[in-house]
């Protein structure tokens, strides 16, 4: 008993430890961030607090345009990602629980939900170069157009990359955020008993469509609240997605930041820390304005839920699936833009595939592939193996002691997903230099675990939860240790949920653009630094290599996570 007592006494540290992890660089980064804001930065002449920085930032002619471009498209690629999602469930739901079902789509709609889910693993950066093969006006879309339809020689005269008002940004954002809601809603929908209160709405006339709107949206919505938050705070500060597919005269406000900070000018940087600041209160500022609709949406149609209206959902189904198709084919044919022009030796408009065929890309930058590669997996393994021993601990802490998260503690594991990323990444990076950490692989791997640490909770904290205690109970009463249960008898049943978890880490930190040029100093590439550099050239074929490679990764992670349970416990149905 005593054994068992300072075994889970050990699990508080690592509770409170990942406690620290979280908090300790995000504060420390938002005080980095806030001195220089306000003129204190010693090293570079900076010795008072005052609000000059803020004074000369308000005269800068592209700010302005900058803020409403980013307000617009952060907040306009959220809302639409959240109706397609909340769209999409309903009719997943549908098909999944209802046995009145009648739905013309329903094997097309259980083949949709396979296909969307793995696109979360995509890294962004990935999604964005292979949108831009597609739509550019030299796209892959275009070229089939020509083709089919127009029988154009020469590229049209279209901006549909890179235009004014960011609607190329907001189509890559919806293409990663819409899976990513999906599956969020699905996990929320077990805890609401969703299949009866769905057959509960059938039985009193309505639609399957219209009895989720009713009867399950209002339940669901507020268990899906902070990966809302999450993605409209990432939606608002995305670096990557908008090097790639944003405007470039003026940028969006993250990308202005980045440019302030590359200037060789010292003195710019007090106005990227300001502007650091300033989009920190532009997303707090959103965040608040999101609740606030919420609440006069939730009034508005408040008669609408009780006002008993029955109606048809075939039209509904029609339209969800439409979209639902329409995003995924968008999505498939991005990455395989990428295979293509990775493979391409000569693909002149309007050819609709490559004329020449070859390996000549990928070989001419194996080498230096080779290496930026391997950073990308070490970076990776090492830190969703930090990752899942302090998920773990936390889970397990919480069994043995009884003490179940609280929603104080929700918001905290969110922390590194709601506050913008050059906001206290960059005060991260200047404390770093003031300690000599700057560039250290220590440094980087940290970086990196901020934010694949709750992606790696979300993931595993369900199964987990939902492991039949009695499997514990009777280890413990044959005299097994915590440790022996956790190893002999949680993990191996719990193999598939934690490869998984680990694979969706694992794309997070593949995917990270802005804590690997922050926390890297320059010395460190990794597949997703490389590809968004490349992106400024002109050089398809190397963008191809990179982008494709960069979203090869998480899949064969994936892939692995699905296939290896399968194959251990092949002898057992219910385990793989």
């Amino acid at each position: 008993m005593g054994a068992t007592l300072r075994s889970v006494n050990y699990l508080s540290v690592f509770q409170r430890l990942t406690q620290l992890l979280l908090l300790l660089p995000i504060a420390a980064g938002l005080l980095g961030a806030f001195f220089p804001a306000f003129g204190y930065f010693p090293e570079i002449g900076g010795n008072q607090l005052n609000i000059d920085v803020f004074r000369e930032l308000l005269k800068q002619p592209a700010l302005p345009h900058s803020v409403r471009l980013t307000i617009f498209s952060g907040i306009t690629a959220t809302l639409i990602s959240l109706c397609f999602a909340l769209a999409l469930a309903a009719m997943f739901s549908q098909v999944e629980y209802s046995s009145q079902s009648k739905l013309k789509f329903n094997r097309l709609f259980l083949m949709m939900r396979r296909g969307l889910i793995p696109l979360i693993a995509v890294p962004h950066a990935a999604m964005a170069l292979g949108l831009v093969f597609l739509i550019a006006p030299s796209g892959w879309l275009i070229r089939w157009v020509s083709f089919s339809l127009m029988g154009w020689d020469t590229p049209p005269e279209l901006i549909s990359v890179q235009d004014p008002l960011g609607l190329s940004l907001i189509f890559g954002l919806v293409l990663k955020e819409t899976p990513y809601l999906l599956l969020m809603i699905l996990a929320a929908l077990p805890q609401i008993r969703a299949a009866e209160y769905l057959r509960i709405g059938q039985s009193l006339g309505y639609g399957a469509f219209r009895s989720w709107l009713k009867l399950i949206l209002p339940q669901v919505y507020p268990l899906i609240r902070l990966p809302v938050f999450a993605v409209l705070a990432f939606s608002l500060s995305v670096v990557d997605v908008s090097l790639i597919l944003g405007p470039t005269t003026p940028p969006t406000l993250s990308v202005l930041i980045l440019r302030w900070l590359d200037n060789p000018d010292l003195s710019m940087r007090f106005f990227a820390s300001a502007g650091a600041i300033l989009l920190l209160g532009i997303t707090l500022g959103s965040l608040l304005f999101w609740r606030i609709a919420e609440w006069f949406v939730l009034n508005k149609f408040r008669k609408w839920l009780t006002n008993g209206k029955r109606g048809s959902d075939n039209e509904a189904a029609t339209a969800v699936f439409v979209s639902g198709f329409f995003l995924i084919t968008t999505a498939f044919l991005s990455l395989l833009a990428l295979a293509f022009w990775s493979l391409s030796l000569r693909w002149p408009y309007p050819h609709v595939l490559p004329q020449t065929w070859t390996f000549r890309n990928w070989e001419r930058h194996w080498n230096s592939l080779q290496e930026t590669a391997m950073t990308t997996l070490e970076v990776g393994i090492l830190t969703v193996v930090l990752a899942l021993i302090l998920v773990v601990a936390c889970l397990e802490n919480e069994q043995w002691r009884r003490a179940r998260f609280s929603i104080r503690s929700e918001w905290l594991l969110y922390l590194p997903l709601l506050i913008p990323q050059a906001t206290f990444l960059l005060g991260v990076q200047i404390l770093a230099v003031r300690f000599e950490l700057d560039g250290t692989f220590l440094l980087l791997v940290w970086s990196h675990l901020l934010f694949v640490l709750p992606y790696v909770f979300l993931t595993l904290a369900d199964p987990w939860r939902k492991l039949d205690r009695r499997y514990p109970i009777i280890a413990q009463c044959l005299g097994a240790s915590p440790l022996q249960i956790l190893f002999r008898v949680k993990l191996p049943l719990l193999l598939k949920p934690l490869l998984v978890a680990a694979a969706i880490g694992f794309a997070v930190s593949v995917a990270q653009y802005l804590p690997t040029i922050f926390a890297g100093g320059g010395r460190f590439s990794t597949l997703t630094t490389e590809a968004v550099s490349y992106a400024a050239g002109a050089d398809r074929r190397v963008i191809g290599v990179y982008g494709f490679l960069q979203a090869l990764f998480p899949w064969l992670a994936l892939l692995l996570a699905l296939s290896v349970p399968r194959w251990l416990y092949r002898n057992r149905a219910d385990l793989s």
